[in-house]
């Protein structure tokens, strides 16, 4: 008998919704950012505290999913990120002063921090191998319409009133709109099991081959049960471990990809995009339209990512993304400094993103969620995890400040034009990594990765 397609297809949205949410919270941020800073007369400084306060809650979650995972299984502490998605969207909806909008962003932010590590890690441990690369991607996608669709959210919102309105009322609504899919996420995950091998690493083999026999069929319900059992048989289980020869290296790769993930630029257009278009010359209302327009080719390339990712490979797929993404950093750089405004701009700017998307978006996920060993694949990806928040705050803190010309003596377009050089230079280097240190993990069951790296 073979394993139930359909089955497999649930687990994996219903965790991938984890994903949605990652998006949906960390983008409402750029709708509101607007409206908070006139209501609590924020500087460029505080603006940059308050979009980077959820990340700081990333951060904790991140490191503390981990271990929570490896002790008390997956599925409880994903069921915990829902709650806590929940708490912040109501708070931070109600929120009276620049201090409570902090506070509960920071809960939400641990929400996002450990579900952004615990969602991957799960579909990675449900999917069969030859389809892996596909299923995790589909956590990317799922933040990508995350993002999608609270930009169109934001924009609804924001003609529903008067200026005054929005900066009194409108934002609280943009928040406050994330409960909403938290209440989904909470509800279906109630409704699958717990990660088949958490099940027989704390050694619930019954439990773990219903779920097994589900996704592989009977016969290869044996097979990968027996290849788990295998590898714990020879890990030592302990933190040391991802440190020494062999697992080094996997530790090595998993932290620079989820590190230059984020410091290429990604996330400085995702919270910045209006104020990147307006300092190229654009007025507020079309930054707006362009907004829209990158995240309609954020969806479409991750498509083309899904696709390619289990046939050409993670490492081939990556050496082109990155590649793109160097060209078009380069070309908007110049388009800043050389005060090429328009179509140009535009064009660069989105085929960066297409790069991004079809590469950089998906595979990082992918790859920290296959190489590290079963028994501290947990913390091993917190620890990738964390550092991956971390430079998701450095963004989000610094490129408000990188933008604003005066913090450099430089015009608006020659501080963007700088912002975009420092991000083409990261990229140049996470090339380099990825051709020399990457190796291609494509159709190989996790067990079969951990050993690779033994040899």
């Amino acid at each position: 008998m073979n394993g139930s397609t359909g089955f497999v297809i649930k687990l994996t949205v219903v965790a991938a919704l984890g994903g949605f949410l990652f998006g949906y919270d960390t983008a409402v941020i750029s709708g509101v950012v607007p409206f908070i800073t006139t209501k609590f007369a924020l500087s460029d400084t505080m603006v940059g505290y308050a979009v980077g306060s959820a990340i700081v809650g990333c951060i904790i979650g991140s490191l503390s999913a981990g271990p929570l995972s490896d002790s008390l299984g997956r599925k409880k502490v994903l069921i915990f990120t829902a709650v806590l998605f929940a708490i912040s969207s109501i708070g931070a909806g109600l929120a009276d002063s620049v201090t409570a909008f902090v506070l509960f962003r920071v809960v939400g932010g641990i929400g996002i921090g450990a579900a952004s590590m615990l969602s991957p890690l799960y579909i990675s441990e449900v999917a069969p191998a030859k389809i892996r690369g596909i299923l995790v991607s589909v956590y990317q996608l799922a933040i990508v319409i995350g993002i999608l669709i609270i930009y169109g959210v934001n924009f609804g919102i924001s003609g529903l009133g008067s200026e005054a309105w929005k900066v009194e009322t409108g934002w609280r609504y943009m928040i406050g709109s994330g409960l909403f899919p938290s209440a989904i996420f909470l509800v279906l995950l109630f409704i699958v099991p717990e990660s088949p091998r958490w099940l027989i690493k704390n050694k619930r083999t019954a439990e773990a081959m219903d779920t097994l026999q589900r996704l592989n069929g009977y016969d290869g319900a044996i097979a990968v049960a027996n290849e788990i059992e295998s590898t714990l048989n020879v890990e030592e289980g302990t933190v040391g471990e991802l440190f020494k020869p062999g697992l080094r290296k996997a530790m090595i790769v998993g932290v620079f990809l989820a590190l230059f993930s984020q410091i290429t630029g990604i996330n400085a257009i995702i919270y910045y995009a209006p104020t990147i278009f307006v300092n190229a010359g654009f007025s507020a209302h079309n930054a707006l339209g362009q907004t829209f327009l990158i995240g309609g080719i954020n969806l479409v390339f991750t498509f083309v990512a899904i696709g390619l990712i289990d046939r050409m490979g993670r490492k081939n797929l990556l050496l082109w993304g990155v590649g793109g993404m160097i060209i078009c950093l380069g070309g908007t750089a110049y388009c800043f400094l050389a005060h090429v405004q328009g179509v140009w701009l535009v064009a660069c700017i989105c085929l960066y993103i297409a790069c991004f998307a079809a590469s950089l978006g998906p595979i990082p996920w992918v790859i920290i969620s296959e190489i590290f060993p079963t028994k501290t694949r947990g913390v091993a990806m917190s620890i990738a995890t964390t550092v991956l928040w971390v430079g998701t705050f450095l963004i989000s803190f610094f490129t408000p400040i990188m933008l604003a010309a005066g913090n450099i003596g430089k015009t608006a377009a020659e501080a963007g034009g700088y912002t975009f050089l420092i991000f083409m230079f990261n990229a140049v280097l996470l090339w380099i990594f990825t051709k020399f240190k990457i190796p291609e993990t494509k159709q190989k069951t996790l067990e079969e990765i951990e050993l690779s790296w033994k040899k």
